[in-house]
């Protein structure tokens, strides 16, 4: 077995032991060895070193996604995740680190959505994320800056390639309670924060040939230990940028009953924020469509009423489906209604 199958394997072993109803999607419901950590309420954050890898928790992930325009107006999409598993909790050097790095990478037209995929193993250099200067990497491809405020992000795949300036204009956003964000009635949690306030600019690099591009982007930090309940079988997450400046982040954990358990955060402009508890966020798919055999909701109602939010999310490519080793549904939405805006929507456990 080469070293890529074996990664791929650890990989699957590590994410996909037993079948999602019994343990979350993904394996994120899992239970954990009890040597992880594991996050408790009231966190106290330490920059810049939190911006790095946390190898005591189980599950990690770097994920920007971005809204763009060409030079003509035409809008695209993309995306950039590097993941960290975790087979125990520490890191080592060479190969017999328990650190396992996977890494996402896809560009999204109104016509076409290219993926690419990267594995690795920690301990070797191939990929890590370091805190001061900042940078996440997984061989060619990575996210770096002097500071987390201004990063260069590049990937390539067969199809695609980007080189992308990032500038932050506002500050970082805390999700849940103070960035303790919880995920199920039972109690499962994560470390949840982000900045959403990203100016970009670069080059894409299309079959059609290179793109400047311009617009804004948004990146997740997450890490835990069992951030889902073993009932949750997927969720829906969106990220939405209004027009009038604010902004709106929010999910429904799809449980095994047909319930749901969601929560949000209300970004105002200067970076300000409102929880939105259990209930209190609401999406409603409109319409599915068929995505390689499989029905996937393209457009939904999103309801926030204590905001008055009322808008409709479309997808701009409903054909946004990201054929990884854990498939899920991901691509840039416009935003109509009583607000206007734009935004991203991922989906898992549609496979």
């Amino acid at each position: 077995m080469n070293v890529k199958a074996t990664l791929f394997a650890a990989f699957l072993a590590l994410a996909a032991p037993l079948p999602a109803t019994a343990q979350g999607f993904g394996g994120l419901g899992s239970a954990a060895d009890e040597a992880f950590a594991v996050p408790t309420p009231a966190p106290t954050f330490d920059f810049p070193a939190d911006h790095g890898a946390h190898p005591e928790y189980r599950i990690e992930w770097w994920y920007l996604t971005a809204n763009m325009t060409g030079p003509d107006g035409t809008a695209y999409g993309l995306q950039w995740t590097l993941f960290r598993s975790a087979l125990a909790p520490f890191e080592t050097d060479g190969w017999d680190s328990p650190q396992i790095w996977f890494g996402n990478a896809a560009v999204t037209t109104p016509a076409a959505h290219y993926t690419s995929e990267r594995f690795a193993r920690g301990g070797t250099g191939q990929a890590g994320v370091t805190a001061a200067p900042f940078e996440a990497w997984i061989d060619e491809w990575h996210m770096r800056g002097e500071t987390f405020d201004v990063l260069n992000l590049r990937a390539a795949g067969p199809q695609f390639s980007y080189d992308i300036a990032l500038t932050a204009q506002g500050p970082l956003v805390f999700h849940g309670d103070d960035g303790f964000s919880v995920k199920s009635e039972q109690g499962q949690a994560s470390y949840y924060y982000s900045q959403p306030f990203f100016d970009l600019s670069g080059t894409l690099s299309l079959p059609e040939g290179d793109v400047a591009v311009a617009g804004t982007a948004w990146l997740d930090r997450e890490w835990s230990s069992q951030p889902l309940a073993s009932d949750q079988t997927g969720w829906d997450w969106f990220s939405i940028s209004f027009d009038a400046g604010e902004k709106l982040m929010g999910f429904r954990l799809r449980q095994s009953d047909g319930s749901y358990y969601t929560s949000g955060t209300w970004i105002m402009p200067d970076g300000q924020t409102t929880a939105l508890p259990n209930g209190s966020f609401d999406a409603e798919p409109l319409e599915s469509v068929d995505v390689g055999g499989r029905e996937v909701p393209v457009r939904w109602q999103l309801r926030v009423p204590d905001f008055d939010v009322d808008v409709t999310v479309a997808a701009i490519n409903p054909q946004s489906w990201m054929e990884m080793a854990v498939p899920y549904w991901e691509g840039p939405v416009t935003v109509s209604g009583n607000r206007k805006g734009i935004g991203y929507l991922e989906m898992t456990g549609y496979d």
